[in-house]
């Protein structure tokens, strides 16, 4: 039966209600059950728990933190925690759901699952991160596990952050269990390229989408928004390729220079400084070269070919959708284009590639290192590398020829894609006609 409904929900806020209604143009080419379109109603499980964390001043701040785990019909829920002060409920539903699609997309054996602390990490010591980080995981324990729900990083969260996570899981079920969390030190029972997994995930998505368009790095120039752990590597991964990234922004700010920046320069001189300066440096001397400083905003806007959205959600809404230049969107970010804006996009002949495509590196690196996890048999970079190569660039092509065999966008081809695979698995638990017509 062809599914001509969209997926409802029966409590819909505004992040989450925007992020459903991507999938009602994919729906119409999906045969997909009534009844599993019934089972994406709703989250699988949502928790809501408070943190109390000893300062080292003495005082006591009590934090909210939350998890959601939205699918697990292809297997356990999967997916990052982040340490922002916008994180809520909606927000971390919403990206729940997205990465039930991603998971599915990826042909990975997870489901979707988020979570995160609404707080701004940048205001807490080392020890106070610590504690919460622990605290965090003595109120979601019995909420995860292995086989359950699977842990990683996210926004303002980092190696430490997941080795105190999984060192605190494992003192509480007194077993040590690695698995339970991805993106750890390597010396913790991390995999090799994980840091880098989302930006060398995007870099072969890049690559292989781009020669279609008939394009060439050294032609090609790049603007990036978010130049943190992904944004940054990104930028240096299309750097060393040739491509002429001629602006890059982090929260503070942005920087533009026409004649392109030196990004090993600039990630020097960011990581020894905390602050972002167009540089060009031998060793450690640097000096200042030509540029601009523009904000957030204005790099959204500029005349660039591709146009690298790597901060957070709704970047570009129909505000500024009419005011975008670039021909070409990567998206990744989770969700840095909302549902309005991608419509004037579309209309504007601007393409866009999909988060839940383009960013995926993340989350099949992630993968990768449950399976070493669970096996006890570490790989390296090079095998890491090109194991997600091969797996970005299959996806890829797989979304673009759906894309073209029906004449829809590439975020249309990506949930359609996507949405066969769940479908399929949700039926292969029984359907109304099953049940029906069985014997």
């Amino acid at each position: 039966m062809l599914a001509q409904t969209s997926v409802p929900t029966p409590k819909e806020s505004s992040l989450f209600a925007d992020a459903r209604t991507r999938l009602d143009r994919a729906l119409k080419y999906v045969s997909m059950s009534e009844d599993a379109l019934g089972r994406l109603k709703y989250p699988k499980a949502s928790l809501c728990v408070s943190i109390p964390v000893r300062m080292d001043n003495g005082s006591l701040s009590v934090f909210q933190g939350y998890r959601v785990r939205y699918d697990d019909t292809r297997g356990p829920g999967k997916g990052g925690v982040r340490y922002h002060p916008n994180v809520s409920m909606d927000e971390v539903q919403s990206l729940a759901f997205w990465m039930t699609f991603k998971c599915a997309l990826l042909n990975l054996p997870f489901g979707g699952a988020k979570g995160g602390i609404a707080l701004n990490p940048k205001e807490l010591s080392r020890q106070e991160l610590e504690r919460l980080s622990r605290g965090y995981i003595d109120a979601i324990a019995d909420f995860i596990g292995p086989d359950i729900d699977i842990l990683a990083p996210d926004v303002y969260t980092n190696a430490t952050i997941m080795g105190w996570m999984m060192d605190q899981y494992s003192i509480i079920k007194r077993k040590v269990s690695p698995a339970v969390v991805t993106g750890k030190p390597v010396m913790m029972g991390g995999s090799q390229g994980r840091e880098s997994a989302t930006a060398m995930g995007a870099y072969y998505a890049i690559a292989t989408l781009l020669p279609k368009f008939d394009l060439i790095p050294e032609q090609t120039t790049v603007a990036i928004q978010g130049f943190g752990n992904v944004g940054g590597i990104l930028a240096d991964v299309l750097w060393q390729a040739g491509y002429k990234v001629v602006a890059v922004s982090d929260s503070q700010g942005g920087l533009y220079a026409e004649q392109g920046l030196d990004i090993p320069s600039l990630r020097q001189y960011k990581a020894e400084r905390k602050t972002m300066k167009a540089v060009y440096c031998q060793d450690t001397v640097c000096n200042v070269v030509e540029h601009q400083t523009i904000s957030n905003e204005e790099l959204l806007t500029l005349d660039v070919d591709i146009l690298i959205p790597a901060a957070l959600e709704n970047q570009i809404t129909e505000l500024n959708a009419a005011d975008i230049q670039a021909k070409y969107i990567f998206e990744v970010a989770n969700g840095p284009i909302n549902s309005a804006a991608d419509r004037i996009l579309e209309d504007r002949g601007i393409y866009v590639f999909p988060d839940i495509l383009i960013n995926a590196g993340g989350v099949t690196v992630s993968y990768f290192e449950w399976v070493q996890n669970r096996s006890g048999l570490y790989w390296n970079l090079e095998k890491v590398n090109q194991r997600l190569k091969e797996r970005m660039v299959e996806e890829t092509e797989n979304t673009w020829k759906i894309g073209k065999e029906l004449d829809v966008s590439m975020r249309a081809a990506a949930y359609i894609h996507a949405l066969n695979r769940l479908g399929e698995a949700l039926d292969a638990k029984g359907t109304r006609d099953y049940y029906l017509n069985g014997h």
